[in-house]
């Protein structure tokens, strides 16, 4: 049954590869709506996986799988690829062949991030830009970018993968663990929402939604620049917890 259990749930991880060869079909059939809605299914599903390796101890039942190779493969098309697949044969980029180096530049970068070796960080921080691409062209159809908008806030994107910010992961980063998932739950729930409106959901709730991302990266560049001294406060609980000395005689 463990076995069974954990071939479940790479199942379930490989169900993202579906989700992204029809994120390609409907983009390429102009169905915007529906690859916005397999980008919800993709982000629950690469919420959710991991949680349920680690409770059913996938890594130790079945070892001969690389369960963490095959959540990258899946990561990469569904966060990276399909994303500019989607903006590319939907007018969002340049036309000619400057939309097809805009599209590259991208997908080149986060090739470069998933193969790092340090893109996960040992205390659980995705290092760099972490290829939220999905993300970002949601924002740029519900908010009906311009083709110059969406070419900057790419390559502005596309360098900040080099710059060593280290990222919230938010099922795993211990610091405010409960909030942030909450966070990211509740925004999922306004994802779905707008999703929902389209064409015309209202500017104030898409504005709205931005509270979420805003609050990510702020707490992120306050983890990367100012971290708290975990250490030095398991110091004192540990003093405080030590007894007290004896008086000299």
């Amino acid at each position: 049954m463990e076995k069974l259990a954990a071939w479940a749930v790479h199942a379930y991880t490989t169900s993202g590869v579906v989700l992204a060869l029809l994120m390609v079909h409907f983009a390429y059939q102009g169905e915007v709506e529906t690859v916005l809605w397999l980008f919800l299914a993709a982000m629950i599903v690469d919420g959710s996986d991991g949680m349920l390796a680690r409770r059913l101890r996938v890594k130790e039942v079945v070892p001969e799988f690389d369960g963490a190779l095959l959540d990258n493969i899946v990561d990469y098309i569904t966060y990276a690829f399909a994303p500019m697949v989607l903006l590319w044969a939907t007018g969002y980029l340049p036309g000619g062949a400057w939309g097809g180096v805009v599209a590259a530049l991208p997908v080149v970068a986060s090739c470069y991030q998933f193969c790092r070796s340090d893109a996960k960080t040992e205390d659980h921080f995705f290092l760099g830009f972490p290829s939220y691409w999905n993300i970002a062209a949601f924002y740029l159809i519900v908010l009906e970018a311009s083709t110059v908008t969406t070419t900057v806030v790419l390559l502005v994107l596309t360098v900040l993968i080099f710059v060593p910010v280290k990222y919230v992961y938010p099922s795993r980063t211990e610091v405010l663990w409960y909030t942030n998932m909450t966070f990211a739950t509740a925004w999922l729930g306004v994802y779905a929402v707008i999703t929902a409106l389209l064409p015309g959901a209202p500017l104030w709730l898409v504005l709205a939604s931005l509270a979420y991302p805003a609050y990510y990266v702020a707490l992120s560049l306050w983890l990367t620049f100012w971290p708290p001294n975990v250490k030095k406060r398991e110091d004192a609980i540990a003093l405080a917890a030590e007894p007290a000395a004896e008086p000299a005689p």
